[in-house]
């Protein structure tokens, strides 16, 4: 393997395929990670069994983050399975490239008695019309369709294609699994075949600037690996046995990117979120907006990052400004609408508005105090006046008997009690009197006078 580094290397990386192409998997055993769809007996090994191919004929949309092994399972079970193999993308393709493809299928399933395996790329691309082009060939079984799609199917599906189709879930890949993908590819003679040599730095760099997607792993690996083979002179001491060594400083001047010091499975993730969201406490607002840079520098789930923000807007902003919680809702709607990178955008917007905006944890503290006193057993029977009056026999025992219905009163406060017995005049909202809840405080001063508290 030593031998492929000085003179064999040009060969490796120039006017060749792309190393994420000829890297990709010839059977589910290569396929890395994915685990939770590939254990014995499950829809997609069942696919890919020649054996069962006269009776297997389900089809399956994947959903999952780019890079994940849409393509590469859809192509995995097409060679190992034995059927006909078609791919179209839906950002090409239209209704009449689906029907001749099932025409197509037809003829050689009634002539010769073979299945065709149909994988549609980017199937949320398709429009309802598109789509409904598909359901004649799937529930009749003159294709197996294996869709894929970055977009939730819930919205980007229609219904009739969910309802005959198995939804199947790929998750972002482990670095465990992408540290195995680039050994692999730097070892195989399908990809680098030894002609270079990774320090383990430039490894962990690799996989912490891939955030689970195996494509850009790869893509950053070759990237690295052409730079370093470019530079390499014959007279070289690295280009003795096992190739030039590629650096984490190599890699990332390659991608071009920082290599930040975050791991998001480990310390690093959980100490720059938990800054993230005490700096939007504390109205730092350059502080928020740099822990928000390192997060989408590093890679991390810009969908976990809204959840926090939606968080924070109901925890420490509350009904000080309760337009925070609608700023930063929309916020996480419009980075599952639009992406990355231009995600970004809202996501800063959110984080700027809740940074400068008034705070109040009294909402937050209100429901923790409620759940607490029902935990240890506070609570009691509906005052009857409050209880359902509408089903039968309910206005003999009494319930609704004496409700004043407030909308009748001229200051829509009825004098009544709402608690149990057990819990009257306990208070759990209590506002500051900062920003909107400067208003409510008063307003609820009046309200608890008039209920007699």
């Amino acid at each position: 393997m030593a031998q492929a580094s000085a003179g064999h290397s040009s060969a490796l990386f120039q006017g060749q395929t792309p190393l994420a192409v000829r890297m990709r998997p010839t059977s589910l055993d290569e396929v890395a990670g994915q685990g939770h769809l590939l254990r014995p007996g499950s829809p997609l090994v069942a696919l890919a069994d020649p054996a069962g191919s006269a009776k297997t004929a389900v089809s399956v949309i994947l959903w999952g983050p780019p890079g994940t092994g849409k393509t590469t399972l859809a192509q995995a079970i097409a060679r190992t399975s034995g059927r006909r193999f078609v791919e179209l993308s839906a950002v090409t393709a239209g209704v009449k490239d689906v029907r001749e493809v099932m025409q197509e299928a037809m003829t050689q399933r009634d002539l010769y008695g073979i299945s065709t395996i149909l994988f549609l790329d980017e199937i949320h691309r398709f429009t309802k019309a598109q789509q409904d082009a598909l359901l004649p060939g799937v529930e009749n079984g003159w294709v197996i369709l294996i869709a894929a799609t970055t977009e939730n199917p819930s919205f980007s599906v229609i219904s009739p294609l969910l309802s005959r189709s198995l939804l199947l879930t790929l998750q972002p890949l482990t670095d465990d699994d992408l540290g195995t993908l680039i050994d692999r590819a730097v070892e195989d003679a399908r990809g680098l075949g030894g002609a270079v040599t990774l320090d383990p730095a430039a490894r962990a760099a690799l996989i912490q600037l891939a955030s689970g997607d195996a494509r850009r792993v790869l893509t950053s690996l070759e990237a690295a690996a052409s730079m370093v083979e470019s530079a390499e002179s014959s007279e070289s001491e690295d280009s003795a046995e096992g190739g030039p060594v590629i650096t984490a400083e190599q890699v990332a001047q390659a991608v071009d990117r920082a290599l930040l010091r975050y791991d998001r499975q480990g310390d690093e993730h959980y100490d720059v979120i938990s800054a993230f969201i005490k700096s939007i406490r504390g109205s730092d607002v350059d502080a928020a907006i740099h822990y928000l840079a390192r997060m989408i520098e590093a890679g991390e789930d810009p969908r976990f990052i809204a959840r926090r923000l939606v968080i924070s807007a109901s925890e420490d902003i509350g009904l000080a400004d309760p337009q925070a919680l609608v700023i930063a809702t929309a916020a996480a709607d419009a980075v599952a609408f639009i992406g990355m990178p231009e995600g970004r955008i809202p996501l800063a917007e959110a984080t700027a508005y809740l940074a400068t905006t008034a705070k109040s944890n009294a909402a937050y503290i209100a429901i923790d105090q409620a759940i607490a006193d029902v935990r240890a057993g506070g609570f009691g029977r509906v005052p009857t006046h409050l209880r359902d009056a509408h089903y039968p026999g309910a206005k003999r025992l009494g319930h609704g008997k004496g409700y004043v219905y407030p909308h009748d009163l001229e200051v829509g406060v009825a004098t009544q009690q709402y608690l149990p017995d057990e819990l009257r005049g306990r208070h759990y909202y209590e506002p500051t009197g900062r920003g909107l809840e400067r208003d409510i405080a008063a307003r609820l001063e009046k309200i608890r006078k008039i209920l007699g508290e």
